[in-house]
């Protein structure tokens, strides 16, 4: 009995010495607003409740027919979530068991717009990260990160668990739900200036937190 105790609570130290970690990211200020300068990369809730993972484009399948909150590497490979963490469907980014550490939340589509209006002309350079970013051609299209958000193309996955744009956009998730089973999304490509697109529910994309205030 008292093994269990001690095991137990010695699982429940490194949650939360991990919770504690993640929360002390690196931030940066962009107005008023202070946001993570990664993507999201954790595999439990708020509350400690594992996030499903998915593996396979049948596992793909199975969360989007149940709904159910998932997350995955791009194109299932755990070296891609050393530099762009993981992409999360939106069941995950609205479960009531809290995607994001302590102290931190998902941005809705307002706090997105916040953002692109404080940044104004030129707001998707200014958000890219000025490394890793090509277009279809292979040309880099890179941006300043004069915000210093730091923003990566990181892809996404999509209908029948297809992944795609690695190198040349990146999607991240707002808060927002809209009409039809669908979500707002923040997008910045090559091409755009950073646009927000109504999503379905179950894509998967990076996610980044803003502080709470």
């Amino acid at each position: 009995m008292k093994k269990a105790i001690l095991t137990l609570k010695i699982i429940s130290t490194m949650m939360l010495i991990s919770w504690k970690l993640y929360s002390q990211n690196e931030t940066v200020t962009i107005g008023n607003k202070v946001w993570m300068t990664k993507n999201l990369d954790v595999d439990k809730f708020r509350n400690g409740d594992p996030i499903p993972q998915v593996r396979s484009s049948s596992e793909w399948e199975k969360a989007k027919a149940n709904k159910q909150p998932a997350w995955c590497y791009y194109e299932y490979d755990s070296d891609n979530g050393t530099e762009y963490g993981k992409l999360y469907n939106w069941y995950a980014v609205k479960d009531a068991r809290g995607l994001a550490p302590e102290g931190y939340h998902i941005p809705s589509e307002d706090e997105w717009d916040a953002l692109k209006t404080y940044l104004g002309e030129g707001v998707a350079d200014k958000l890219k990260s000025d490394f890793d970013w090509s277009n279809i051609y292979g040309r880099s299209c890179n941006g300043t990160n004069e915000s210093g958000f730091s923003g990566l193309s990181g892809g996404y996955c999509w209908e029948n668990g297809i992944f795609g744009m690695r190198s040349s956009e990146g999607r991240w998730w707002s808060s927002t739900a809209s009409i039809g089973g669908l979500a707002e999304a923040f997008s910045l490509t090559c091409a755009s200036f950073g646009w927000e697109t109504s999503s379905k529910q179950f894509y998967m994309y990076s996610v980044r937190c803003l502080k709470d205030y």
